[in-house]
């Protein structure tokens, strides 16, 4: 799910045209330290994503707000547990 979707915009160590994987994940993860609340932030916030409600608003300016892309909850789930419990530093 994650390799097919995020990655044809948020590339793991380099920007492309969305910060990259260990850009945004750094700042959330300091956000959100515990699991449950990194998922729950994550998958609701790529569902309806929100300027007022992000927390990268230089990312916003570069990149403009990322847009609604029709994935399922559930999905969306899924792919911040895995982004949340994957180290991409080795990748």
């Amino acid at each position: 799910m994650f390799e097919g979707n995020c990655l044809a915009c948020h590339n793991i160590k380099t920007e492309l045209s969305a910060p990259s994987v260990i850009e945004f994940k750094s700042a959330y993860m300091d956000l959100f330290p515990k699991k449950t609340d990194f998922i729950d932030f994550m998958s609701m916030w790529v569902y309806e994503p929100d300027e007022h409600t992000a927390f990268m608003p230089d990312a916003i300016r570069r990149y403009g707000l990322m847009p609604e892309l029709g994935y399922d909850l559930e999905m969306l789930r899924d792919i911040a547990e895995y982004i949340y419990d994957t180290d991409f530093s080795n990748q």
